[in-house]
């Protein structure tokens, strides 16, 4: 790239970007939130044209009117949002439009799946059914897909990871640092965006850091620590990342006793104490999500009781053994918010403005008579933007599209908080979040919790689960295996209870 200008408009996004990567090399992309990653991947994958500039592949200057005209020239992307087809099934998603037939015309399902199959197990992904329908898959199931399909037409010459490993961990992250060795070896060109610091320097040959739409430094993993790398993204040092921890824990404000679902987990019991933030932790597969959505009321279970101290019967009793929540609205109505793993689909409604999104939780109360209340909802938001710095500081009236990941991941958070919650529920809150701006939730956690606040943070980030809670629950196969205190505790030690090979 030589001198890659990006505008909307008249705002300029990118000034003037050049960036060189060679085959047979992981070039690292890191950059705040807002820094221009996301324009510049769309620029490369011929998503978004450029406004002024030259592009060269392989010594030849192109042009790219769409993604495909990208891909005819070996460049495959794999956002970080993700774009499978839910309503498909694996297969079909990986080799969608070059499906096998038979004579006749009619599809090989047979051969379609065993070649999916193949494929997954080629890139060590083989623990993903190729018959599954897609859109049940955890995030983490459908991101390994989406390295897949960006595989299954051959190798590339040029392949743009978009924060690749924010949902994996354990042996399906070894899997993926493996096959970006592999076709780095094989003489691929990988740019590889993370915000993962500690990865990048496993991983990368090289390192190209952009802020403000610029690129301000060219280095290498050797010459540059992570601190340093912060001070380049940032402008500054982000200092302690996590908060200090927290006193002895308050009053139980959650209950949950023997909750089971058939296949996605069995005779989970634990509880959520005011002022205190409890970790979970597992591998893909080991049924964190899927517990917390039944919590929630979400999905039902076949066994067991969710319990909220909030909730009472008509003569103020506590309910009885076996009550569970209806539905998300019974669990909001006794204090509890959920923010999901998958903010696009399940956390914001992209078409709405900042605003309106983080109003949506509380429609029925901001009205005035029969009509909603349009300036109590915007002084609302206004407030919500201004506690969690949500930026642009002007963007309330901006589509939530525009703003950037670690943004929009704000924008979910305050949704939830308006509803005044007792017990927080996280899944995944800090994925694909620059290092500056998780530090800003994790003390907005902290806060929370010692203003009395039960939270449960669910992470496949070990770091992150060990240095921001007070204590870690640990699942493996649909069970909590262990409770760990955070002080103190190993990531080796919690990672063989997730393995299930703790002594």
């Amino acid at each position: 790239m030589r001198d890659v200008h990006k505008s909307y408009g008249r705002t300029e996004v990118l000034h003037g970007v050049d960036l060189v990567g060679h085959a047979g090399e992981v070039l690292a992309l890191v950059g705040a939130n807002g820094a221009g990653k996301s324009t510049l991947i769309k620029v490369l994958a011929g998503a978004e044209p450029m406004s002024a500039g030259e592009l060269h592949v392989g010594g030849e200057r192109v042009a790219f009117g769409s993604p495909h005209a990208a891909q005819a020239h070996g460049i495959r992307t794999v956002h970080q949002e993700l774009t499978l087809v839910p309503e498909l099934s694996v297969t079909e998603n990986l080799l969608l439009g070059h499906l096998p037939r038979r004579l006749g015309g009619l599809v090989d399902w047979r051969a379609a799946h065993a070649r999916a199959a193949d494929l997954l197990a080629g890139i060590g992904f083989g623990a993903v059914d190729p018959r599954a329908e897609a859109g049940r898959l955890s995030v983490a199931r459908r991101q390994m897909v989406e390295i897949a399909k960006a595989l299954a037409a051959g190798r590339p010459r040029v392949l743009i990871l978009d924060e690749p490993s924010a949902v994996l961990a354990g042996t399906d992250l070894q899997a993926l640092f493996a096959l970006v060795r592999r076709l780095r070896e094989e003489g691929v060109l990988i740019v590889y965006v993370s915000h993962r610091l500690a990865e990048i320097g496993e991983l990368a040959d090289s390192i190209a850091v952009l802020k403000d739409g610029r690129v301000v430094a060219r280095t290498v993993p050797a010459d540059t620590d992570e601190d340093r790398l912060i001070r380049l993204m940032a402008g500054r040092s982000t200092g302690q990342l996590y908060p200090a921890k927290r006193t002895g824990p308050g009053p139980a404000l959650l209950e949950v006793e023997g909750l089971s679902r058939p296949g996605e987990f069995h005779d989970v019991s634990f509880r959520l104490h005011a002022g205190r933030i409890t970790g979970l932790f597992g591998l893909v597969g080991a049924g964190r999500s899927e517990l917390v959505r039944c919590v929630f009321g979400a999905e039902p279970p076949a066994a067991g009781s969710v319990r909220a101290q909030a909730v009472r019967d008509e003569n103020g009793d506590a309910p009885a053994p076996g009550t569970r929540f209806a539905g998300p609205r019974a669990a909001i109505d006794a204090g509890l918010a959920l923010v999901t793993e998958d903010r696009q689909r399940t956390g914001l409604v992209p078409g709405l403005s900042a605003a309106e999104n983080i109003g949506l939780t509380t429609l029925h109360t901001a009205t005035r008579g029969p009509l909603l209340d349009g300036p109590r909802r915007r002084r609302e938001a206004a407030a919500m933007v201004r506690r969690l710095g949500i930026r642009p500081a002007d963007c309330a009236a901006l589509p939530v599209w525009t703003l950037s990941g670690g943004n929009q991941q704000k924008a979910v958070l305050a949704k939830w908080l308006l509803t005044r919650p007792r017990v927080l529920l996280l899944d995944e809150p800090t994925r694909g979040v620059d290092v500056a701006t998780r530090a800003e939730i994790y003390r907005t956690l902290d806060e929370l919790a010692r203003g009395g606040m039960a939270v449960l943070l669910v992470s496949s980030d070990l770091t992150e689960v060990i240095g921001a809670s007070d204590h870690v629950l640990v699942m493996h196969e649909g069970r909590i295996v262990a409770d760990v205190p955070a002080e103190g505790a190993t990531e080796d030690g919690v990672l063989a209870y997730a393995i299930g090979r703790a002594a």
